[in-house]
């Protein structure tokens, strides 16, 4: 589903005299359906730049990217803007540390909206996200409210709740369970084996090593490719 091949990444600091920052290079990365593989690596590595990069948020410096995406390959490294949001929409999911939302939207309609954008009738995108908020343990007295007012704990629920409601091909998570507790770190462990028993190919960062081996198929070692690294 993902087929990654001699990809290198390079920040320049233009503010700072165009210094150039050197972060991977030499990446190669495959990931299948049914597999969760884990990206691993020590703090600064590179994991959530690549892991940006897999979603066309960074551009490469070098290398390809392809995308399993409407029964062909797509590279997003020199795909259109066009191609991109289509590939987001309808092939990968990504379910980020952050919600980023529009203000006063209710929680109900931010986790439906993906569902809908997908043409399923908004009655039953509404009646799915319900079921997402009620396993995340979001109270129904909330889901009408914006999450910009909820703690961080609850927006983070919510954002694993607009991730998971489509069964996206590809799914890449950043950190998913970080300051859960027990309960809602066990709801999100089955919502990630549910998405690979249907075939969802996912990449993760878990810094939280049970998580990592309770649904982890394997794991890809970012630092092994980080500049410098063999030297």
């Amino acid at each position: 589903m993902l087929h990654v091949e001699n990809v290198a990444k390079a920040f320049t600091l233009h503010t700072q005299g165009s210094v150039t920052i050197p972060v991977f290079e030499g990446v190669e990365f495959h990931l299948n359906s049914g597999e969760c593989i884990a990206l691993t690596g020590e703090s600064g590595s590179g994991k959530s730049t690549f892991m940006r990069m897999l979603y066309a948020n960074y551009t490469c410096s070098s290398g390809s990217i392809n995308v399993f995406h409407d029964g062909t390959w797509l590279d997003i490294t020199t795909a259109s803007p066009h191609a991109i949001l289509d590939m987001r929409k309808r092939t990968m999911g990504y379910v980020s540390q952050f919600l980023r939302v529009i203000p006063r939207v209710p929680t109900l309609e931010i986790v439906a909206e993906p569902l809908i954008a997908l043409g399923t009738a908004r009655d039953a995108a509404k009646e799915k996200a319900r079921d997402l908020l009620t396993r995340l343990r979001i109270p129904e007295r909330l889901w009408q409210l914006s999450p910009l007012t909820f703690s961080g704990g609850e927006q983070q629920r919510v954002n694993i709740a607009r991730g998971f409601i489509a069964d996206y091909p590809i799914m890449l998570l950043d950190e998913p369970t970080a300051s859960l507790d027990v309960q809602n770190r066990a709801t999100v462990l089955a919502l990630i084996d549910e998405a690979k028993l249907r075939g969802a190919a996912i990449a993760g960062i878990f810094h939280d090593h049970d998580t990592r081996d309770a649904v982890c198929t394997g794991s890809f070692d970012v630092t092994s490719f980080k500049v410098g690294a063999n030297d």
